[in-house]
């Protein structure tokens, strides 16, 4: 994957030293099944998912801790650090094919605001935490990344070889989140999160594989566009994006941890629907394609 021809987004917000220093939560003593649960209970309660955390942490054992004093100012524009530039100009040209698209069908496309920290930063959707991977926030319309998730896709989740070959499925994790920002930019996010909160707990979750899957496939879209824009992609590439895709499905992860797969608990979708969505939009390249919430079978 080559970015030369990428533009570097004015729109990243570098809060990793200080997030560093000011530390956070420990949650050494919880699994990351426990902290992204918690995490989703406080948000749609709309409880800080810290006070949560204290409290599974001392059910479990451990000792909960504070953050204390004032956060320090966060630093804006693009992160002069190799992985910090990269994550710029990814996100850059996200925003430039988004334009165009959006353009395209007369609307404007406003860009989201990306913020770096190291193990746990307050935000808009309450407390983030390396833990909970990358995500983003309809609250306050950020996208939240620990760049040590990077790390984990190579060396935890094995969804690439080396980092030379992580390059382009780290660009697919972040054009995933920001495709998260374009279902809330189209009004796609509010219409579910209402009818999550009118459902039970089983179908909330599956209209939730239906995002996640239509995110997927909305990084696809970007590629597409990008790809034909700039002709950044080496031989490979693709194929480890569907690497890493399958890596972090629903059920690859729940067997690793587990031994076994609950299909009712899924919230991002198997392994299979996630390269098929991301496939899908890379060939089409359109986003009418990534209709998730009509397709029969997905």
């Amino acid at each position: 994957m080559r970015t030369d021809d990428f533009r570097p987004s004015d729109n990243v917000e570098d809060d990793r030293a200080a997030s560093a220093s000011r530390g956070g939560i420990r949650t050494g003593h919880l699994g990351i099944g426990t902290v992204i649960i918690v995490g989703l209970i406080g948000w749609y309660f709309g409880i800080d998912p810290s006070t949560l955390l204290n409290i599974a942490q001392m059910l479990s054992g451990g000792t909960p801790t504070q953050q204390t004093g004032p956060a320090p100012p966060v630093t804006a524009g693009t992160p002069t650090d190799a992985t910090g530039r990269f994550v710029a100009l990814v996100l850059g040209d996200t925003e430039d094919r988004w334009t165009e698209i959006f353009r395209a069908s007369g609307r404007t496309y406003h860009p989201p605001k990306l913020r770096l920290f190291s193990g746990a930063e307050p935000g808009g959707c309450g407390l983030a935490q390396s833990a909970m991977g990358p995500f983003y926030c309809p609250r306050d319309q950020r996208i939240y990344l620990d760049t040590s998730f990077f790390d984990d896709l190579q060396n935890k989740f094995g969804g690439c070889s080396n980092s030379n070959a992580c390059k382009f499925s780290e660009a697919y994790v972040i054009a995933h989140e920001v495709g998260h920002h374009v279902q809330d930019e189209l009004g796609i996010l509010p219409k579910v999160t209402q009818a999550q909160r009118a459902s039970g707990q089983t179908q909330a979750n599956a209209l939730q594989v239906r995002v996640e899957l239509q995110a997927d496939c909305l990084a696809g879209v970007w590629a597409n566009r990008a790809q034909q824009k700039h002709h950044f992609l080496d031989p490979g590439d693709v194929d480890q994006a569907l690497q890493t895709a399958s890596a972090i499905g629903d059920d690859r992860l729940q067997k690793e941890a587990r031994g076994y797969a609950v299909p009712d608990s899924f919230t991002h979708g198997t392994s299979a629907q996630r390269k098929r969505w991301f496939s899908t939009g890379f060939s089409r390249g359109q986003v009418a394609g990534c209709d998730t919430f009509s397709a029969a079978a997905l």
